[in-house]
């Protein structure tokens, strides 16, 4: 039997886990159940007017876009795979169109929120309330993400050029300018981290060691609910919110892109949305005929 096949060359040759194999064979067994009441044929005589008929049922039935996609997917695999056996003789996948997915709106916190945080709020004197500072500012400040923020290193600051140099993925090298804030933030870091002698190589320790995730995500989620009751209070939330407020301030888009690292443009351009929604509540509450 084809799924059969399908399901044993997913676990012994692909070595799917099991919950990933029950999902293929769920979407397999729905669409074998559909062919057989619709059209009288078994998975292996299908074709793409009989799949696309299938996805266009799971859509008018209610099903999201995002579930028909991973379906596509799962079909776009069986039939490669029974294409490579010669099982069919032309892959009826080829043809079939994902529909689009919503992309949901970045969170972020508001600007008013981040000043009162940055400047208002009384972090603790001590050296671990100033380097919980750091944290949070350098996230802020430079839109870097979590994991490029504990691997930070002193060697990677560059207090004369003001920048540092940021390792993200695929150990792709950036360098991101450093404002004269934050600039002045690091150096009264830096004295308080002589003053408790810490024998560490990374910018930013707990105890003279490399800091770990839920350490950093623990940190930000706390200091975010001092000023916001926004949902989402993690260290990305501070990425988006870098990213948004450059926008909403002027920053080129392609600026943005360099800073955040990212590999192409698209995937900064889902921040020109939360632009976009600003613009409409200006323009609601400035036009006599909104």
């Amino acid at each position: 039997m084809p799924i059969a096949q399908f399901l044993n060359h997913l676990q012994k040759n692909r070595r799917y886990s099991l919950h990933t194999i029950k999902a293929y064979e769920s979407d397999l067994m729905q669409l074998q159940h559909y062919l057989r009441v619709q059209y009288e044929i078994e998975v292996a005589k299908a074709n793409s007017s009989s799949l696309r008929s299938w996805i266009i049922d799971l859509l008018e039935t209610g099903t999201q876009n995002k579930s028909v996609n991973r379906k596509i997917s799962t079909l776009k695999s069986f039939y490669k795979f029974l294409l490579k056996e010669g099982q069919v003789a032309s892959n009826p996948t080829d043809k079939l169109v994902s529909p689009k997915v919503p992309q949901p709106l970045p969170h972020f916190v508001r600007e008013s929120e981040m000043d009162n945080l940055l400047d208002e709020f009384q972090f603790e004197g001590s050296f671990k309330g100033i380097r919980d500072k750091m944290i949070v500012e350098l996230l802020y400040s430079s839109g870097i993400r979590l994991s490029e923020l504990i691997n930070l290193q002193l060697r990677d600051v560059d207090l004369n050029e003001s920048q540092i140099k940021v390792v993200g993925k695929r150990n792709k090298e950036r360098i991101i300018p450093l404002h004269q804030t934050l600039l002045k933030a690091i150096r009264s870091y830096s004295i308080e981290r002589e003053k408790v002698a810490l024998d560490s190589n990374f910018l930013l320790t707990d105890s003279g060691k490399k800091m770990y995730a839920k350490f950093v995500y623990r940190k930000v989620n706390y200091y975010l609910g001092q000023v916001t009751t926004a949902s989402k209070k993690s260290p990305h939330i501070l990425r988006h919110t870098f990213a948004t407020h450059m926008l909403n301030n002027g920053a080129e888009l392609n600026t943005i892109k360099e800073i955040l690292g990212h590999a192409n443009l698209s995937a900064t351009q889902v921040y020109t949305h939360n632009t976009i929604e600003k613009l409409k509540n200006i323009y609601k509450q400035a036009h006599p005929r909104a």
